[in-house]
């Protein structure tokens, strides 16, 4: 079952290597001109690869925040309106090295070659957001705390997070610390004098000389090993760190003092009053899915929940009846089986909002990034993309969210304009879901 979990269906990595290896028609292409081929021919009608820009009214920045130096501590990065820019310094995609590492120990492939071919296909990305903008005051923004995938990192939903904040939220995106990120990082106090470890990039630098970074990768099942005691440890842990983002913000929002590990040209103090905490939200993809609703189970500070593509299997369904909160599931139509749909059913209510919708022509990677970062050749073979044009799926995921937030969040938006997304009213939407479940079944 951990497969279906997994951010890559099929491993990037290992079949574009195992194909180089047996097409004699691309081993004779000039060195790695096969990638290009592959990676950069049609992208579904759009003229170039790339993350698309956030399309509400305001510009977005973005920030890392590191609170906490420990592995205890907690690691975001947050989206936000800001200023706007003409020519903004914006991020790479991928912050350093480490991450590709990560990605092929979590694919169990070579880190040389896999960071090599990673590299060459997602180096040269960046975030379309303002690295560090000054924040810019407009009112009190509702906030949506953000949860990655299994095998994922903070940076691999740009997408929806440039999106959300272009729409007047403030995202706060965890990195999550219980080993099932491909890779993430803290820092411990350094003691012996010449030995003091470099940070790998600039954004990893931080504020005391005194601290080493120490890097933190995917830890596997072990043979024998059972699934769901791991991921239920570890969706709980998950949960805790959702809550502790919020909490961090709800002391910025106050005015307390939070210090940011990280050397950041950011200012948190001008970000003091700015959060509408009546109106919080909690998102997340697969993985992240289940840890919407393990955290609408602890805490009632989530006023709802967006879960995308759901992965119910890490899931303790003793918690079912004390999720309160409206929950939106907005699968793929390739992902889902059986025994997914009926756990999501469970938690069916005559009292509290559940919906569901699928989109038509989606598989479970069209959320990430990737979907929008490989042509259609290579994105199809490899399931980061579906039939349908990524732009069109990830439109009516984000345009459906944003009625639904508007809806449960009590917000004075138009979102309301799409309002019949929320039902499936669409030709790309299916009201629930593709799966035939029995009636005895649930």
């Amino acid at each position: 079952m951990c497969s279906v979990g997994r951010l890559f269906q099929l491993t990037l990595v290992k079949r574009i290597y195992e194909w180089s290896k047996s097409t004699s028609s691309l081993k004779s292409l000039p060195k790695w001109n096969w990638l290009a081929v592959c990676t950069m021919g049609n992208s579904s009608g759009h003229n170039t690869l790339g993350i698309p820009p956030g399309k509400g009214p305001h510009q977005v920045g973005c920030a890392d925040l590191m609170v906490g130096h420990t592995v205890q501590g907690a690691f975001l990065r947050l989206y936000y309106p800001c200023h706007a820019f003409k020519n903004p310094h914006m991020p790479d995609w991928v912050p350093c090295k480490e991450y590709f590492n990560g990605l092929a120990d979590f694919m169990n492939m070579s880190r040389a070659l896999s960071e090599r071919i990673f590299n060459y296909l997602f180096g040269s990305y960046k975030i379309p957001a303002a690295w560090n903008a000054s924040f810019k005051p407009d009112g009190k923004y509702p906030v949506i705390i953000f949860s990655h995938g299994l095998g994922a990192f903070r940076t691999l939903y740009s997408a929806i997070c440039v999106e959300m904040a272009s729409q007047g939220f403030i995202v706060a995106a965890v990195e999550h610390r219980d080993e099932s990120a491909s890779a993430t990082f803290y820092f411990r106090e350094h003691t012996e004098p010449g030995t003091k470890k470099h940070p790998s990039c600039d954004l990893a630098k931080p504020v005391s000389d005194n601290l080493e970074e120490v890097w933190m990768y995917y830890r596997p099942l072990k043979p024998d090993e059972k699934e769901f005691p791991l991921r239920n440890k570890q969706v709980k842990q998950r949960a805790d760190e959702c809550i502790r983002a919020l909490d961090i913000l709800i002391d910025i929002n106050s005015g307390k003092s939070v210090e940011n590990v990280l050397q950041s040209d950011f200012d948190l103090s001008a970000m003091e009053n700015s959060m509408d905490l009546s109106r919080t939200a909690i998102m997340g993809h697969s993985f992240g899915g289940a840890t919407v609703i393990e955290c609408l189970s602890k805490d009632v500070k989530f006023n709802c929940g967006v879960a995308l593509d759901t992965w119910m299997v890490p899931l303790d369904e003793e918690i079912f009846p004390g999720v309160k909160q409206p929950i939106f599931f907005i699968n793929s139509e390739k992902f889902q089986w059986i025994e997914n749909i009926i756990r999501m059913k469970k938690l069916d209510s005559a009292i509290f909002s559940r919906k569901m919708i699928t989109i038509k022509g989606t598989v479970h990677q069209s959320f990430p990034d990737f979907t929008f970062l490989t042509g259609k050749c290579i994105g199809r073979f490899m399931k980061l993309k579906g039939d349908i044009d990524p732009h069109i799926a990830m439109d009516l995921s984000n345009k459906a969210t944003l009625a639904f937030l508007q809806r449960h969040l009590n917000m004075d938006r138009d979102f309301n304009q799409w309002d019949p997304l929320i039902d499936g009213k669409d030709d790309n939407l299916i009201a629930g879901t593709n799966i035939t479940i029995p009636p005895s079944s649930i």
